[in-house]
């Protein structure tokens, strides 16, 4: 199984409450993770115990360049920010290089894997909504 790993734990939060849905990565990642692949998300450093938050499958990979990248997604990556700027900044503290707008980075778009969710629960035993 494919680990989806937060260094932060900032990011626990975003993630346990639905706020973060999506990360940015440096390069490009496509090799690694694909669409509906299921995936460990987890929060730690490497070579220490890591937490884990939850499962997730991927809705989404897409690969394009830093100038490309749309204020929702920047959102849905972290939720305290919108510009482009504010991304380079974050990307530049997390990989500890300068990062220029024409690099190349990877949207990975998840969803969380919740077991017996009540709409799910709810349509199946026919409560709420249209009924047959």
């Amino acid at each position: 199984m494919q680990v989806l790993n937060f260094y932060s734990s900032v990011f626990g939060d975003q993630l346990k409450s639905g706020r973060k849905t999506a990360t940015i990565r440096l390069g490009d990642k496509s090799h690694r993770y694909r669409k509906n692949d299921c995936v460990l998300v987890t929060i730690g450093f490497q070579y220490s115990p890591r937490e884990r938050i939850f499962h997730a499958v991927i809705d989404s990979v897409e690969v394009k360049r830093v100038r490309d990248l749309s204020p929702r997604e920047i959102e849905h990556d972290n939720p305290e920010f919108r510009r482009t700027e504010e991304m380079v900044k974050f990307l530049e503290q997390i990989y500890d290089r300068e990062v220029g707008l024409d690099d190349t980075v990877t949207v990975v778009r998840f969803s969380q894997i919740i077991d017996d969710p009540p709409a799910v629960r709810d349509r199946i035993h026919g409560l709420g909504g249209a009924r047959n």
